[in-house]
């Protein structure tokens, strides 16, 4: 396992579901502001004291010094750092299981908000596990984790140096890889199922043409309005609740 530097969890949500759901060798310390509901502070304090640890009570400077004008809504965590999965375990967990996995690669996603969205859908979805090259994207921070609302937590994470690589290992490992392209194939005629990866562009330049190359099959949106394109974390909740409609139909 790799791991990013030294990092937050901020937010009432996530600074709860971190303290609920993480071990206390996670959590370094917790900041809580001073004058905050008391109630949230009663349950701050509950779920600290579970786990042995000792919140600080600080003036609300301090936490915005910390995590530098975000909305932390009172509470601040210093947490170990995120860690990131190894793929060729999951792989090779995948296999054992006899699953056929559905992957999200993630061709350089700049925006953290983007990826935050991304691994919430993800999580709801059943996503197995996300892939992300090690440059010119963003990694797990805390407004990753922020936006996520706790899905960080879920949703398997492996950073690897190179997506087209990583894509022709996959396919020689049989799997089919799905684009997402201006021109393709509409997204409602989809079956994703099988040992399935689907592949979304960077916000501005999409899919680089070096992956592209690598894609069994392009998709996309159809869109009958003014504006032709969507954001990134919006397209990849359409692709992947037809995703989850192709691989569990009603019956």
């Amino acid at each position: 396992m790799t791991s990013n530097d030294h990092d937050f969890i901020f937010g009432k949500h996530a600074g709860l579901d971190f303290l609920k759901t993480q071990s206390a060798d996670r959590i370094n310390k917790v900041f809580l502001q001073q004058g905050v509901q008391e109630s949230f502070a009663n349950e701050v304090f509950g779920l600290a004291k579970q786990k042995g640890l000792i919140v600080q009570t600080v003036p609300k400077n301090k936490l915005d010094r910390l995590v530098q004008g975000g909305n932390h809504q009172g509470i601040v965590l210093t947490i170990a750092s995120f860690e990131y999965a190894d793929l060729d375990q999951l792989l090779d967990q995948f296999e054992q299981e006899e699953k056929d996995p559905f992957l999200l690669m993630l061709d350089s996603i700049e925006d953290p908000h983007n990826l935050g969205s991304i691994m919430r859908t993800a999580d709801a979805t059943g996503v197995d596990a996300i892939i992300i090259p090690k440059r010119h994207a963003t990694g797990l921070t805390s407004v990753v984790a922020k936006t996520s609302t706790g899905a960080i937590d879920y949703v398997p994470v492996a950073r690897v140096n190179n997506l087209v690589q990583t894509s022709q290992m996959l396919k020689k490992r049989g799997y089919w890889l799905f684009g997402t392209d201006m021109t393709g194939t509409d997204y409602r005629q989809w079956n994703s199922n099988g040992k399935a990866v689907l592949v979304i562009g960077n916000e501005g330049k999409g899919i680089t043409r070096l992956l592209k190359e690598q894609m069994d099959q392009m998709l996309t949106l159809p869109m009958v309005g003014h504006v032709q394109s969507l954001n990134a974390s919006v397209a990849t909740g359409v692709l992947l609740y037809q995703m989850l409609n192709s691989r569990h139909p009603l019956k």
